[in-house]
């Protein structure tokens, strides 16, 4: 028998708490109170939940500062956060986004908003639920993950083609500057997450063996040109200096272009993501000979130990090579096939005097 979901509320004020409650009493979920980040993080700990409603406004441990520590482990990284705020400045939401929070939801708090968007974080809790069952499994076959893997992508993809829809038929109306930047931003948005989607397919393929190379002529400076513009913004947010040493444009390599943009994609958000603030990560590419070529990325970060060195490019494998940050392992190990599709390798060395060198040679 399945148990009923359960949801943390965190929020200063009981008050708040009384309010969410009465706006879910019919829905028959497991609602627990935490009056702080600190109380939510033990009840984590103790228990884990499906949900998690976390207001912004908080003294001493404020919200954000919550999501993101709650995000940097990899126990609960899976769990979706609904951010409850007042807060309307782009600015705001866009932190809350960073720090790895998955909705918002303004005060005043409409009850029928509330659960819909509590049902919507439920359903991509299942849809994890479903994925590491069956990763845990272990007799399960190859063909039976990458068939579930395809089922996931298709139940994602539809509600995603729904939303980018909607943006087409909006970026039509005779919308107002602030109207089409929030309706940019949406599309934004939704574009990162079809990109991640995507990247639940190429896994599974790769687990089967069915990765076949899209090779076509590619200009590496066009790639990176396009992923340092991406990661601008998110760079500015941490406070971390963004730098790309580029060769010159026109240099053609016979490679898969969505592949090898994933991968500088990868090490640029892992760099970023592990760098202090005020710190700095590099993104250098060198031409080795006509036919092969270096793409190094590097940051100010703590670095990775000799032990972690080979294990982080394992799949499922973590490591904790920040305080407060972690990661499952994943995008490493995506990396890595991809390099070694294309016949190259990816190494990480220490860059003095601090901080990781990622290295792949094609």
């Amino acid at each position: 028998m399945n148990k009923n979901p359960s949801i943390i509320v965190v929020d200063d004020e009981q008050h708040n708490f009384d309010v969410i409650e009465i706006l879910l009493f019919k829905e028959g979920y497991d609602l627990r109170y935490a009056a702080s980040g600190d109380e939510a993080i033990s009840q984590l700990e103790a228990q884990q939940a499906d949900v998690i409603l976390l207001d912004v406004m908080m003294p001493v441990f404020n919200g954000f500062e919550v999501c993101r520590t709650i995000k940097a482990n990899p126990k609960w990284q899976h769990i979706p956060i609904l951010m409850v705020t007042a807060l309307t400045a782009k600015e705001d939401l866009a932190k809350g986004l960073e720090m790895g929070a998955d909705d918002f939801i303004s005060k005043p708090v409409s009850g029928i908003e509330l659960r819909a968007r509590v049902r919507s974080m439920l359903r991509i809790k299942h849809q994890y639920d479903m994925l590491q069952e069956l990763l845990q499994v272990k007799e399960a076959s190859l063909q039976l993950r990458e068939d579930m893997a395809y089922a996931i992508v298709h139940d994602l993809r539809n509600p995603l083609a729904s939303i980018l829809f909607a943006c087409d038929i909006l970026s039509m109306a005779d919308l107002d500057l602030k109207q089409k930047k929030r309706v940019d931003r949406i599309v934004s948005s939704g574009q990162r997450l079809k990109f991640l989607i995507d990247n639940l397919l190429i896994m599974a393929k790769i687990d089967a063996g069915k990765l076949v190379l899209n090779c076509t002529e590619v200009d590496l400076y066009n790639i990176a040109k396009d992923v340092i513009s991406e990661f601008q913004q998110i760079a500015n947010q941490n406070q971390v200096k963004l730098i790309a040493h580029l060769p010159k444009p026109g240099k053609i390599f016979h490679l898969d272009d969505s592949l090898i943009r994933r991968v500088i994609d990868n090490l640029l958000s892992n760099a970023i993501k592990f760098s202090p603030s005020k710190g700095q990560v590099e993104l250098k590419i060198d031409y080795l000979s006509e036919e092969k070529f270096q793409i190094q990325v590097k940051d100010w970060g703590k670095g990775v130990s000799e032990e972690l060195r080979q294990s982080i490019f394992e799949k499922y494998e973590v490591g904790e090579l920040a305080k407060g940050v972690a990661q499952t392992g994943l995008g490493l190990s995506f990396c890595k096939l991809v390099v070694e599709a294309h016949g190259g390798r990816i190494f990480v060395e220490s860059n003095q005097p601090k901080g990781a060198i990622f290295t792949v040679e094609i």
